[in-house]
């Protein structure tokens, strides 16, 4: 069977459609369809049919695609040791952050990364709900992804799931607020309180719903919002109050809200990288990838 093909099955099993195949390949739709076809006769199964106006893969289909997995991450590997034998380390990277995470990480990143002009490092931003980070993995090498302490990640079986850092959430108060020189306060000291919080289903807003349960009371919240510069601001304006994570929003704090650990609770959050095992194999996405867990792990909030 040829690589190429393989490749193309794979890409249909993760995309869905042959025009999302084809974009995302340079090609046109009618080549990949024709290409998929000769996979078929070569493979002497059926692959995919039709369903309405586009098409499915088989058993036999997906159980191929998920086979290809291991070929290409076997070329990838195979690449990747000729350019150690040779000393080089190039390409692009693509690399996805959300939002907080790149102003936690990148810049380091990119400091670390000066020392191989070679690497281009391609950075998105982009944040998604907790069960939609490993979809991204399909356009981009490297997904900084995060969620919830109290709850394992999705199923991830065929992805490579490297922990980056554990940051921890606090209650951010006003300064005025009564609760804002305290130590520490608990579920049931912050409940009542009026709630700035991210869309229902991201992360710190699964934290939220356990300090609710923990303090056997509802939340209120009254703004949702993915802009955590936002929530500093509406915290700082005594519009409410939130949980933000604690080293991404301390340097933010000083002089305009305080920033208050829980007790009684586990809150934070686990921030990770997710990658497709073939594209992990890369020589370039290695140095990218150990260049990101230096910086998670190296850094002064550790």
């Amino acid at each position: 069977m040829e690589v190429t093909h393989l490749a193309l099955l794979r890409e249909l099993a993760d995309r869905g459609s042959v025009t999302e195949v084809a974009y995302a390949t340079g090609r046109t739709a009618s080549a990949v369809s024709q290409q998929l076809k000769a996979l078929q006769r070569e493979a002497g199964v059926v692959l995919i049919e039709r369903v309405g106006r586009g098409v499915r893969l088989t058993d036999a289909g997906r159980a191929l695609a998920e086979a290809s997995v291991g070929i290409a991450t076997a070329i990838a590997a195979a690449e990747a040791s000729w350019q150690d034998y040779l000393g080089e380390a190039g390409g692009t990277v693509r690399i996805s952050l959300f939002n907080s995470a790149a102003e936690l990480l990148l810049p380091g990143l990119l400091d670390r990364l000066a020392q191989y002009p070679a690497v281009t490092l391609d950075s998105v931003d982009q944040d998604v709900s907790e069960d939609d980070f490993a979809a991204l993995t399909v356009d981009h090498d490297i997904v900084v992804a995060h969620r919830s302490d109290d709850r394992r990640g999705p199923r991830r079986s065929a992805l490579t799931v490297v922990p980056l850092i554990r940051e921890p959430l606090d209650v951010a108060l006003p300064l005025d607020h009564p609760l804002a020189q305290r130590a520490s306060v608990s579920p049931a000291d912050v409940i009542s309180e009026n709630w700035i919080a991210p869309p229902e289903d991201f992360p710190i807003d699964r934290v939220l719903t356990a300090i609710a349960v923990r303090a056997g009371s509802p939340v209120r919240v009254v703004r949702r919002t993915t802009h955590l510069p936002l929530t500093e601001k509406l915290v700082a304006r005594g519009h409410g109050v939130a949980l933000l994570p604690r080293h991404t929003s301390a340097e933010h704090a000083a002089g305009s809200f305080a920033l208050v650990p829980l007790t009684d609770i586990r809150a934070g959050r686990q921030i990770e990288a997710l990658l497709r095992p073939d594209r992990a194999a890369r020589r370039a996405v290695r140095v990218v990838l150990d260049a990101l867990v230096a910086e998670a792990s190296g850094s002064t909030w550790r």
